[in-house]
C-alpha cells in the first residue's frame, strides 16, 4: 500500500510520519520536498500551488492520501482569505477529483471551528455548522469539496491541537511562562486539548483496521477544560518535570478582556462516540496526552 502524507513538516504531520510508516510505502509531501526524517521518501507538494499537488499525486500514485497540510493562522486568515481558501478548500477539490478517478482514499483533518460554539453539549458530526470566521469557513468548504467529489474519504475533525514541536498553545505558554511572573489566560472558552501524537496514532490504527466507512468523524481527546485550566495543568506538570524553574501566576480572564481579530467558538467540545464505535478505539482523557507530551519535552531537554 502506497501512502502519500501531505503536510509532513507540521506538528501532526511529524507524528503521522512515524505512525503511518509501518502500514506501507510512505511518501512525504512538503513545500520544499525535504523531510526531517531521512528514511522517508519526500516530494514537493504545496497545497497553495495546485500544479505541484497534481505532479505529486501523479508521481506517487498513492492508494491513500493523508492530508495534514492546512492554513491554520486563525487571525491572519481574516486578512488572507484567498490564501486560506486556496489551501483549505480548493486543494481539496483537486484531491477529491483525483481520488475519484483513481479510487484512492483521502484522509483529511478538519476543525472544531466549523461550529459557532453556542452549544451546551459536545457537538456531534451531524450538528449544524456555522463557522465564525475565514479559517472555519475555509475548512468547512474543504470538507464539502471532498464530499461533493464522490471520492472515498475520511474527514477527522479535531480541536486544540498541540505537540512537543511546532507552534501551539503549550509551547507558547512554556515560552511566556519562562519570561513572565504572571500570565492572563482566557477562562470562558471550552474545548478538549488534543495531542498530535493521539491524532496520528488513532489515524494509523483506524487505517490498519481497513474500515472503509466514508464520512466525517470527531477525533480528539476525551474530557474538557478551558484555556486557563489547560495552562494551569501545563505549568504544574512542567515545573514538576524540571522544564521550568517555577510556575508563573495564571490569571483567568474573559474573551472580552483578550480581543482577537477572529472570533473563537466559546464551546467547541466534540462528541467522539461515532469514531469510537466505528473503529473500536479508545480516546484517552486530555490530561493523559498532556502527561505524555510533557514527558517527551523533558526527555528532549535532557538530551535523550
Amino acid at each position: 500500500m502506497k501512502i502519500l502524507l501531505l503536510g509532513a513538516h507540521g506538528q501532526v504531520g511529524f507524528e503521522l510520519a512515524r505512525s503511518l510508516a509501518p502500514l506501507g510505502e510512505l511518501h512525504a509531501g512538503t513545500r520544499d520536498g525535504k523531510h526531517l526524517s531521512n528514511p522517508v521518501r519526500c516530494i514537493v507538494a504545496d497545497l497553495a500551488n495546485p500544479e505541484t499537488l497534481g505532479n505529486a499525486l501523479h508521481a506517487v500514485a498513492p492508494d491513500i492520501v493523508v492530508n495534514a497540510a492546512a492554513y491554520t493562522a486563525v487571525d491572519r486568515a481574516e486578512d488572507e482569505e484567498n490564501l486560506a481558501d486556496r489551501i483549505n478548500h480548493h486543494a481539496l477539490t483537486v484531491l477529491g477529483a483525483w481520488a475519484k478517478r483513481t479510487q484512492a482514499l483521502i484522509v483529511h483533518y478538519s476543525t472544531d471551528y466549523v461550529f459557532d460554539g453556542c452549544g451546551t453539549r459536545p457537538y456531534r458530526e451531524d450538528d449544524a455548522t456555522a463557522p465564525l470566521g475565514v479559517y472555519g469557513r475555509s475548512k468547512l468548504a474543504g470538507e464539502n469539496a471532498l464530499r461533493e467529489s464522490g471520492c472515498d474519504h475520511l474527514v477527522f475533525r479535531t480541536a486544540w491541537v498541540y505537540a512537543a514541536r511546532g507552534r501551539n498553545f503549550l509551547r507558547t505558554m512554556l515560552r511566556l511562562g519562562a519570561e513572565r511572573d504572571q500570565l492572563r489566560v482566557v477562562n470562558d472558552q471550552c474545548g478538549a486539548p488534543t495531542s498530535a501524537r493521539l491524532i496520528a496514532d488513532a489515524t494509523a490504527q483506524a487505517l490498519a483496521r481497513d474500515v472503509r466507512t466514508n464520512g466525517t468523524y470527531h477525533l480528539c481527546a476525551s474530557g474538557e477544560c478551558t484555556w486557563y485550566e489547560f495552562a494551569r495543568a501545563i505549568f504544574l506538570r512542567a515545573a514538576a518535570a524540571g522544564i521550568i524553574q517555577r510556575e508563573p501566576q495564571v490569571v483567568p480572564v474573559t474573551t472580552a478582556d483578550y480581543p482577537t481579530k477572529a472570533q473563537r467558538p466559546a464551546y467547541s467540545v466534540l462528541d467522539t462516540a461515532k469514531f469510537r464505535d466505528a473503529f473500536g478505539l479508545h480516546l484517552p482523557h486530555w490530561e493523559h496526552g498532556l502527561d505524555a507530551v510533557i514527558g517527551e519535552l523533558a526527555t528532549m531537554r535532557a538530551g535523550g
